[in-house]
């Protein structure tokens, strides 16, 4: 029980064999050909955990941690991995591994030992795959059996991700009651590769819709190649449609294991990659799988010396709706210019915008119809903007295929020269059905969302803007999904204790790039989700407690009350190149397209302060107030005091933090519970100096917002309202009924105004 074959395993075995390890036994099982491998099952795991007697220590360090206390969280997630990373294996379990992956070394004819991708399987069935994104590790083209045995135990501390602690917290389950497995597979280096959907994915038809190319199947998924294209009848088996692409590079292991992109042999560019034969072979395993889950699926599929492999499958979630795509299927009497795939059904009329690298992206409008050679997920918040995406390379699974089938835009991929023909600031209409491009507008009819908007609950519509916070990037997607206005406020010190690394060690050793890199690849999560509504990016402001624990953090300071102490601007001014990082990496994002975001300075005490962050801003090459809209916050009772000379100086916005400015006008420390009853945002001294903020703001014409935790407190938010505040920003799962209090206070306002008229 302690290692299993696929061929022993079944959808059953999710408790011993997780997910991914039950589903590619049922896979084999069920006779749909799978790369052969075992899993190390849930069992191993736990016969690990007791016999080097960690069991408990992580169990304790589960009973006491608050999971509503980040740091705290994320301090436990690091220390329970770091002690199983820690802790060797037993021989006596080690010797399980061993004899497995010799089973399957010998049975791949490997004497030096398998190729091997090694993937860990949770077993909780009721948690969502989404719960675990980037948190359950896949390790590829592992050899020998130190190695294998080594990235098995680098598998099960995933288990203890800090998102998946809390999302277990947060739904009852016990965590002792929640084990992990690990998947063995045997690596396929294929000669020919794609992309399978077992029906097509813009328009439902019951046809699989198949791609292929040369090598490896990541040129297909990249869209680094326009693949071939071919469609066949799952019924009859009757080949539909061939189109054979010019297949210019593809992807092949080099040895050692890593894969490179190399040019395709000028005999194979324009050669058919897969045989009538060979397409039948697909499509009666699309047949089977489809039959097997019950519904269409989504296929990754591999050729090795004339075998085929199914290599992943999951449901299609992105299929065109066929009552719409009958809708817009109309006669277009323009002439047609190019020709490629459609990749997302629909009309789309604008004008033409070639992009042929990063720095074009504002070029393109809302409206326009953006042409590039291939989307990258850098272009993304372009293609927002776009009416209509056409490329020159890439196939219906590609990048700019799924994204725009998931933004609802018209598609047109895989035209070969669309950059060259179609001309700049030309008018163009593409069919994203049919996959055509016309000269000309076409004015496209407008009927099915305005039916949909009436059958729909009318949204709540207010005046004052209700924003987010967002202090993790994996929290973006569903602060999103509430309808929020956009992010009052980032907080960047979660993505520091997040990376594990204190800012200061990068710049010690000379990583400056990668700190910048860090803070944007983060940064540009969030952006992303929200654009193009505002997101307000706050620079650093952790208290030296909570840098202590980061690699490097051994000679922060220690103070008697870190709250008061080396923490926001004035410690950025003190060590201005860390600040110099942060202004960088946000200028980076404004050079991708993401000119939604917006920065804001903590905790300031002297106008002095915003001066000399302009300048370090200005210094790096980005100019406040013309490049990025420069704010800051009010935490402090002296800002609030004396914010009119601040707004002499000039900033964009203005952010309230109440949370600092009612434990600095209270004297109160909100980490000590001895005297956290004397905390309140409701004391008369702290709403005064609330009140008088936004009423200076609001005669200066400057926006002013609320993000601390009396944004989500519904009878302040009305008062709020009262004083003219521009926004509130609260936490995601209050948005929806601040939203509504926030109406509520406004229709009072209104009604009040109108009933003095009538005295």
């Amino acid at each position: 029980m302690y290692v299993k074959k696929f061929e022993d395993l079944s959808k059953d075995d999710l408790g011993i064999a997780g997910g991914k390890g039950a589903n590619l036994g049922e896979l084999t099982q069920a006779g749909i050909p799978v790369p052969p491998g075992f899993v190390v099952t849930s069992k191993t795991y736990d016969k690990f955990m007791r016999d080097t007697g960690i069991f408990s220590k992580v169990m304790d360090i589960l009973d006491q941690v608050d999971i509503n206390n980040t740091k705290e969280l994320q301090e436990a997630a690091e220390e329970i991995k770091g002690i199983i990373i820690e802790t060797p294996i037993p021989d006596g379990i080690s010797t399980y591994i061993t004899e497995a992956y010799n089973q399957l070394s010998e049975r791949v004819g490997e004497e030096d030992g398998a190729d091997v991708a090694i993937r860990s399987s949770a077993t909780a069935e009721d948690l969502p795959e989404a719960s675990f994104a980037g948190q359950q590790d896949t390790f590829l083209h592992v050899q020998g059996l130190d190695n294998v045995i080594e990235y098995v135990r680098k598998c099960w501390p995933s288990l203890f991700e800090a998102r998946a602690i809390f999302y277990r917290e947060e739904n009852n389950f016990e965590h002792s009651q929640v084990y992990i497995a690990v998947v063995v597979q045997q690596m396929v280096d294929s000669d020919k590769a794609g992309v399978m959907f077992t029906v097509n994915p813009s328009t439902g038809e019951n046809i699989a819709l198949i791609e292929g190319s040369w090598g490896l199947g990541e040129s297909v998924v990249s869209g680094s190649v326009t693949p071939d294209n071919y469609a066949v009848d799952k019924e009859t088996n009757e080949v539909l449609n061939v189109t054979i692409s010019d297949k210019k590079t593809m992807f092949t292991n080099e040895e050692g294991g890593t894969s490179i992109q190399v040019d395709v042999p000028e005999e194979l560019r324009n050669e058919r990659v897969l045989s009538d034969a060979e397409l039948i072979e697909l499509v009666e395993m699309a047949k089977r799988v489809e039959g097997h889950y019950g519904k269409p699926q989504d296929t990754e599929w591999a050729f090795h010396d004339g075998s085929l492999f199914l290599l992943q499958s999951r449901p299609i979630t992105t299929l065109g709706d066929s009552k719409k795509g009958d809708a817009e299927e109309e006669e277009v009497d323009l002439e047609v210019l190019i020709r490629g795939l459609g990749a997302s059904p629909g009309l789309a009329s604008g004008t033409v915008k070639v992009i042929l690298s990063l720095d074009e992206l504002d070029k393109v409008q809302d409206g326009d119809v953006m042409v590039t050679t291939m989307t990258t997920p850098d272009m993304v918040p372009a293609m927002k903007r776009a009416t209509g995406i056409v490329t020159d390379e890439g196939g219906v699974t590609c990048h700019a295929s799924i994204i725009s089938r998931e933004l609802g835009i018209p598609c047109v991929v895989g035209t070969g020269n669309a950059t060259k023909t179609l001309k700049e600031d030309t008018g163009v209409t593409l069919d994203g059905k049919k996959g055509l491009v016309f000269e000309g507008i076409k004015e496209v009819a407008e009927e099915a969302p305005a039916a949909q908007a009436v059958a729909a609950e009318a949204p709540i519509l207010t005046v004052t803007e209700v924003k987010a916070n967002v202090s993790m990037p994996e929290a973006a997607e569903r602060a999103a999904a509430t309808g929020a206005d956009g992010v009052g406020l980032l907080r960047t010190e979660h993505l520091m204790l997040t990376a594990g690394i204190h800012p200061g060690k990068f710049i010690a050793d000379g990583k400056e790039d990668e700190l910048i890199d860090t803070i944007a690849d983060n940064v540009q999560i969030v952006a992303d989700a929200f654009y193009p509504k505002p997101v307000w990016y706050r620079t650093l402001d952790a208290p030296t407690d909570e840098f202590i624990t980061l690699e490097g953090g051994e000679n922060e300071p220690r103070e008697h009350n870190p709250m008061l102490g080396w923490r926001g601007i004035r410690r950025e001014l003190d060590q201005p190149e860390i600040l110099k990082c942060e202004f960088k990496a946000i200028k980076k994002l404004h050079e991708k397209g993401y000119t939604n975001i917006g920065i804001m300075i903590p905790l300031s005490q002297s106008p002095a302060e915003l001066v000399k962050a302009k300048e370090l801003c200005a210094e790096v090459g980005f100019i406040p107030h013309k490049d990025v809209d420069f704010g800051m916050m009010v935490e402090i009772p002296a800002a609030a005091i004396i914010i009119d000379e601040y707004l002499k100086i000039g900033v964009d916005f203005v952010s309230l933090g109440t949370n600092d400015l009612t434990q600095y006008t209270l004297a109160v420390d909100r980490n000590n519970e001895f005297v956290a009853k004397h905390y309140t945002e409701e004391h008369p001294a702290v709403m005064k100096l609330i009140e008088r903020t936004i009423r200076k703001c609001a005669e200066a014409g400057v926006t002013c917002s609320i993000c601390g935790q009396a944004g989500s407190v519904p009878h302040i938010v009305e008062k709020l309202v009262k004083f003219g505040i521009t926004s509130v920003s609260s936490n995601a799962d209050a948005i929806a009924e601040v939203r509504k209090t926030v109406a509520r206070a406004e229709q009072k306002i209104i009604l009040e105004a109108a009933r003095k008229r009538l005295e």
